[in-house]
């Protein structure tokens, strides 16, 4: 427990019939609190073919309770892509030390639709915008100046000098979407809560449904949910 904040609150009870309301409410709080720059980061892990497990950290956009997915966005020609691709399987952990809190997440994974990707795209920063079109994520690169002339370049295609660095303006003309960038969607089949408890008596709750392909993804089934020993 950390000594200069107090106890957090344990998990409500009775515990919702689902969990990712209390999702929503503890990345919320996380954003409220300010005790770290990037509060909707998670430690997403995949695997290959292979089932060589990798992990990295990436940032949730979007945490919809009803039908129940996440969604994060990286380069369709990652390497990430590429295994979410193959094994169609993911996970995530979001963990907030100085809230006592920690979330993770088990599930299925679907492109996002091209709406929410464009979306996704439009809400980033124009060098976050141009960064994208410039760096092809996981590429090998000879040196740092390759990829600093490939954004330099992405960037002046659209009007935009890039070494004038600072805040860049927005260009005249939109930034369209690169079609090798956009969001996924990770469609929880379990979710586990965590709150930090003294003497390490935490407080623990599994959240677990069945999942039915559908045309846009996936539908849910009724969520079963049970307290765990610590």
């Amino acid at each position: 427990m950390t000594p200069d904040r107090p106890p957090p609150e344990d998990l409500p009870e009775p515990l919702p019939d689902e969990p990712l309301g209390l999702v929503v409410d503890w990345l919320a709080a996380a954003a409220a609190a300010r005790t770290q720059p990037h509060p909707d980061a998670m430690v997403l892990a995949t695997a290959d073919a292979a089932g060589h497990p990798r992990a990295r950290v990436v940032l949730c956009k979007r945490c919809v309770p009803d039908p129940g997915f996440l969604v994060f966005c990286t380069d369709y020609g990652s390497r990430k892509a590429r295994e979410l691709e193959e094994r169609g399987e993911a996970a995530g952990v979001f963990h907030w030390d100085r809230l006592g809190r920690q979330v993770r997440v088990e599930g299925r994974i679907t492109r996002s639709p091209p709406a929410e990707s464009d979306e996704q795209y439009a809400a980033r920063a124009v060098p976050s915008r141009i960064a994208v079109w410039g760096s092809r994520q996981s590429r090998p690169l000879a040196d740092r100046e390759e990829l600093i002339a490939a954004v330099s370049e992405s960037a002046a295609r659209h009007g935009i000098d890039w070494a004038a660095g600072g805040r860049l303006p927005e260009p005249a003309a939109p930034i369209p979407r690169p079609e090798f960038w956009g969001g996924y969607r990770l469609w929880p089949k379990r979710v586990e809560l965590w709150v930090e408890g003294t003497g390490r008596l935490h407080d623990r709750a599994l959240w677990s449904r069945a999942l039915t392909p559908t045309d846009d993804g996936f539908r849910g089934g009724d969520w079963r949910v049970s307290r765990l020993a610590p």
